[in-house]
């Protein structure tokens, strides 16, 4: 996606909420800071698959952006080759534009500055900033001190920048083993905040990248390269999750300590009349679902253990998983919408979630029929190979939508849960002499009920009373509605009931040794042998509300003409209310 247009995003509405974010931006738009713009990124790196967190820094840099005619880049922070791929990037970019939003001009990486982050470093070392340091990573540690201990300079704390220079020429080189050296920065080893502690800023790392492959052995590290990357793509404001708040010192001291005109020089601005001011972090609290897992580590340690069929998993919390699941673009936006920004951590109750897609769902998904567990019904004054088409809306109140043709014939199947032999009190569908209205159809009386040698009931033999198609029965009210599907004319289907993956509120907390000891055995069940009505395999859409059933979804991957595959998005009401 190259555009060079000011930064799109489906929901930047003019009257969206006040948060402490925008209240800033307003703030700075007020005071000419900046002068005048807004420029935000989203910078994530390639090493997994986006999920509902990221979608929440997704939709907050975009949509302040577009808010206020700005721009919003998006960059791979790709300093760390080892754990990233061109498969992650590639989804990255995908679930993005699936979201609703377009970034500024060209895809951008960290790796494309690799040349000006290694002369900004000469430069740190140069003036004495900086240094070639030959602890191991262990040392380091140890020297490192502790929250409540001060640490100890590295005896390389006092090398020449000559002796430095020439180190770190020979790392770039590639002439040193991995860890054998890093550079660090030289602040302050008493500093309370340990990220001041003679933070890294280089390593070497002999690992082939994917952008820049073998061109380069040493890689600088995400704190160095963060703050100079938004610098250089005139990042107005970096906004950060808050486990960054304590990184913010750093940022802001690199950028501090580097020659503003370099840095300048090095940028977008270099040659344009616009005012060039060095980036601020600002941080939010970061979305936390309960009964979910979001940890990048603990969602990658689930595809690899098998517990998910993969990162798309409708199960998983990641973007890629919940659109395979049904979830659309405008109920995740709308989410990220409702929980707010703020500096408060929280932990978001997942049936806002649901809420949301339920919501949208309710309002734009067609209607259809799907008789998952199909019980057979002859209906004797129909006659055999006869078929009604009969006309029903896709929509109860969305006449957009359209309408369907249903097929109507002398067999039927109903759903095993709506015919009762010995009916409980309070029972309103289909009884042995009682009657019920089909949707969109007649209504049906039952009056004779076929068993097999086992007692069984295998088929209901039932008559329609042809005066009621859209009509109330004479002198009786029938209270039941029940959904159905024509035997000869619907298609047989899969369906995947899927549902939260875990039974407890906090599946990542320290107290749980085994993450798979609180996983939902009924997270997806699977059912083989169910009936459609053949509007919802042969028509446009692929979301739909199956009566009385839930929301459900076509599985793209799964699917075939011959087997239709549909996930359940989520059910009708919320079956986890406390």
């Amino acid at each position: 996606m190259n555009n060079s247009s000011k930064t799109s995003g489906s929901n930047a509405a003019s009257a969206a909420p006040s948060n402490f974010i925008r209240t800033l931006i307003a703030h700075d738009l007020e005071n000419g800071k900046h002068g005048g713009r807004v420029h935000t990124r989203f910078p994530p790196e390639p090493n997994g698959y986006l999920h509902i967190g990221h979608a929440k820094s997704i939709c907050l840099n975009f949509t302040v952006a577009a808010e206020n005619n700005g721009y919003c880049n998006l960059r791979f922070d790709d300093t760390n080759p080892a754990k990233e791929s061109q498969e992650f990037v590639d989804s990255i970019k995908d679930n993005i534009k699936w979201l609703g939003f377009s970034w500024h001009g060209e895809v951008r990486y960290s790796s494309n500055y690799f040349e000006t982050l290694y002369d900004f470093a000469v430069q740190l070392i140069d003036s004495g900033k900086a240094y070639v340091c030959s602890l191991s990573a262990e040392e380091a540690r140890e020297y490192r001190g502790t929250l409540t201990e001060a640490g100890r300079n590295s005896p390389d704390r006092g090398r020449s920048v000559g002796d430095n220079l020439d180190l770190f020429a020979r790392m770039r080189a590639g002439e040193f083993a991995d860890g054998a050296y890093s550079v660090r920065a030289k602040i302050d080893m008493a500093s309370p905040n340990m990220n001041m502690r003679d933070p890294v800023l280089y390593r070497i790392r002999h690992v082939t990248h994917h952008q820049t492959g073998d061109k380069w052995c040493i890689y600088p590290t995400y704190d160095y390269t963060h703050c100079i990357s938004d610098a250089i793509e005139g990042i107005t404001h970096s906004l950060c999750t808050l486990e960054f708040e304590d990184h913010r010192p750093l940022y802001d001291w690199i950028l501090q300590d580097l020659e503003i005109e370099a840095i300048r020089a090095a940028s977008v601005l270099a040659n344009s009349p616009e005012k060039y001011v060095l980036p601020e972090q600002t941080e939010f609290a970061k979305l936390k679902l309960n009964y979910t897992m979001m940890g990048k580590r603990n969602l990658k340690t689930m595809v690899e253990e098998g517990v998910v069929s993969g990162w798309d998993d409708p199960r998983m919390p990641t973007i890629a998983g919940m659109r395979r699941r049904g979830f659309t673009p405008a109920s995740i936006r709308n989410f990220c919408e409702s929980v707010g920004v703020s500096r408060s951590e929280g932990v978001v109750d997942l049936g806002m979630l649901e809420h949301a897609i339920r919501d949208d769902l309710d309002k734009h998904a067609p209607r259809a029929m799907c008789v998952m567990n199909p019980l057979r019904v002859v209906i004797g004054n129909i006659a055999a190979g006869e078929i009604q088409q009969l006309d029903m809306a896709s929509h109860p109140k969305d006449e957009s939508l359209g309408r369907r043709s249903v097929p109507f014939t002398r067999e039927i199947v109903i759903d095993r849960a709506d015919f009762e032999s010995d009916p409980p009190a309070g029972f309103k569908r289909l009884i042995p002499g009682g009657e019920v209205r089909l949707r969109g159809c007649y209504v049906i009386k039952c009056n004779e009920v076929v068993t097999d040698s086992d007692g069984e009931v295998i088929a209901l033999h039932c008559s329609a009373d042809l005066d009621t198609l859209g009509k109330k029965p004479e002198g009786r009210k029938v209270k039941g509605v029940i959904h159905w599907v024509s035997a000869s004319e619907g298609k047989p289907v899969s369906i995947r009931l899927y549902d939260r993956l875990f039974t407890v509120e906090n599946p990542e907390s320290k107290q749980i040794e085994d993450y798979r000891s609180c996983l939902n055995p009924d997270s997806l069940i699977e059912i083989a042998g169910g009936l459609i009505e053949p509007a919802a395999i042969t028509g446009e859409h692929q979301r739909f509300q199956f009566e009385r059933e839930g929301y459900f979804c076509l599985d793209e991957l799964d699917s075939s003409p011959d087997n239709p595959v549909f996930n359940r998005t989520i059910t009708l009401r919320d079956s986890w209310a406390k």
